[in-house]
């Protein structure tokens, strides 16, 4: 179940960061980027690639809160550990 959420919140990610690379880089030329006011003096391949992460590290968080968000209350407070094996703070309300 816990790789079909991540698949869930990476894939969509995945594919916005490869929209938003698109986008951006339509209409910003990585060689006129600039730092404190020095050229930042990275190949165009070395900033399309960082940019990418970046936009997808970003996409991925606004997923990950989505899914996050879209949770059930027993989802979110259930235990996951056998009733036998369970702390005393997760055996409350919660059976098998």
């Amino acid at each position: 179940m816990r790789i079909n959420r991540l698949m869930w919140v990476a894939w969509p990610a995945f594919l916005m960061a490869g929209v938003l690379e698109m986008l951006v880089f339509a209409l910003v030329d990585p060689q006129d980027l600039h730092w404190r006011g020095q050229p930042l003096g990275w190949s165009r391949d070395t900033v399309y690639a960082l940019a990418f992460f970046v936009f997808w590290a970003v996409a991925m968080a606004s997923s990950a809160l989505t899914t996050l968000l879209s949770l059930s209350p027993f989802e979110l407070n259930r235990c996951p550990v056998p009733p036998g094996e369970r702390p005393g703070d997760c055996s409350r309300n919660h059976r098998a």
